[in-house]
């Protein structure tokens, strides 16, 4: 088992009369990748939002690192270190490769006094980074409208990973990508994972989530309908859980 990262407690999400999530609870542990599936409507990015501080939930306790946490903001998320990467990505396409890696976080050196951007240092950072990653871009200098959707989505899953991210949340990460891109996109995630860092990501493709998730957790209707390791169940199965046809040996159930 790994050291626990994030764990949520009974969390519950009300729009008016409407109960979006009625009881979560699940654990994420550190260099752990856990797919997070199911329906339509049945709360996945309503709770990927209360995680990273984009919505806050009406009832519940989420304990991240041993201690208490609610982001009341994206930012205050960002700044423990949990950020979602979502289709879209957050990169600015007409900035080039370093410019978007080091975004906000730019080196300076000083010249008689005044501050200069040390652009040769960052670019030895950034090639670095995504060497290291197995990420392939000829050029750091290139724009980012250039490069590839794979290439897009290394830069932003390399730069979080860099710069001490601790918990990744990716909202289908690979809807607009190819298959080979979304080969290497997995290949990233297990890459992210291996430096310790606890990766949730939500996908409507089966195969991505037994490709790359040490665990899978079915959410049906606001509730956890399965919980299980992924070497000890199946796609039928857990289409199964997804469904509502059948939920034995599914796992913990959430509350009602």
């Amino acid at each position: 088992m790994s050291e626990k990262l994030l764990v949520l407690d009974d969390i519950r999400m009300n729009f008016g009369a409407i109960a979006a999530l009625k009881g979560i609870s699940f654990s994420i542990g550190k260099g752990e990748v856990v797919a997070l599936l199911g329906d339509n409507g049945a709360g996945k990015s309503t709770l990927v939002k209360i995680i990273s501080g984009g919505l806050r939930p009406t009832s519940g306790q989420m304990v991240f690192e041993g201690a208490d946490y609610q982001a009341k903001t994206p930012a205050e998320a960002k700044a423990a270190g949990i950020e979602t990467v979502y289709q879209d990505l957050s990169l600015c396409t007409n900035v080039d490769v370093v410019g978007n890696f080091f975004m906000g976080r730019e080196i300076t050196r000083k010249v008689a006094g005044i501050p200069f951007l040390d652009e040769r240092a960052m670019e030895e950072i950034t090639t670095k980074a995504l060497t290291s990653a197995g990420t392939r871009i000829p050029s750091m200098r290139t724009k980012v409208e250039h490069l590839s959707g794979g290439q897009r989505q290394a830069i932003e899953l390399n730069r979080f990973a860099h710069w001490g991210g601790k918990l990744l949340l990716l909202d289908e990460p690979f809807a607009a990508l190819g298959v080979e891109q979304t080969r290497r996109g997995l290949d990233m995630i297990r890459h992210v994972a291996n430096q310790g860092i606890g990766v949730v990501i939500i996908t409507h493709i089966m195969q991505q989530a037994f490709q790359v998730a040490d665990r899978i957790v079915v959410i049906r209707h606001g509730v956890v309908a399965g919980d299980v390791d992924r070497a000890k169940t199946s796609p039928d199965a857990v289409i199964e859980m997804i469904t509502g046809q059948a939920l034995t040996g599914a796992g913990p159930v959430g509350k009602e």
